[in-house]
């Protein structure tokens, strides 16, 4: 089983007991609102999400981590890895991502977590390239994507939403430096 260690979390794969805390902060508006279309999820899409999760950790040998706090083994979200699909013209492309909910924002849980799973896309896996895009806006996941060393690789718009969007990239080259 894969698992990170960081000083304040522990990034794992999904339990079953995770359901119902993910769909918590899948029906917040405000976590959502930077996500696909800005709607919010049920509990039975989280679920859909939460085994389709989990597939790609089979086929791709990566995945979204479920984010436990240490301390008080809360699930504070997911941060992990994923294929961009609905976005072709970055492809083929890995994607850093992560969703954290509203009482876990502002400190650092998604920089940590992310610079852990960045560190293990390309140091584990073995990726030469992470992405990571952000609707235009989301200046919250911006400052996490230049604290990962990630630099601003293409302005587009989001292919189905016409939402405008930024693609953050960095190399194992960069990475390494």
């Amino acid at each position: 089983m894969t698992e990170i260690h960081t000083p304040r979390l522990l990034l794992r794969r999904w339990r079953e007991d995770d359901l119902a805390p993910m769909a918590e902060i899948n029906a917040d508006p405000q976590v959502m609102q930077w996500i696909g279309d800005g709607s919010v999820r049920d509990a039975e899409r989280t679920a859909e999400d939460i085994e389709r999760w989990e597939e790609e950790w089979d086929e791709e040998g990566f995945g979204l981590f479920a984010v436990e706090l240490l301390a008080s083994g809360e699930l504070a979200g997911f941060v992990g890895l994923s294929v961009p699909a609905f976005l072709p013209e970055v492809l083929p492309a890995v994607e850093i991502g992560w969703r954290l909910g509203t009482p876990y924002w502002g400190q650092g849980y998604a920089s940590e977590a992310a610079a852990a799973t960045l560190e293990f896309a390309l140091t584990d896996r073995g990726l030469e390239r992470v992405i990571s895009i952000a609707r235009l806006g989301n200046d919250a996941s911006e400052n996490v994507m230049r604290k990962l060393g990630m630099h601003l690789d293409r302005e587009t718009t989001h292919p189905v939403s016409g939402f405008p969007l930024h693609v953050y990239a960095i190399d194992l080259t960069e990475y390494e430096a």
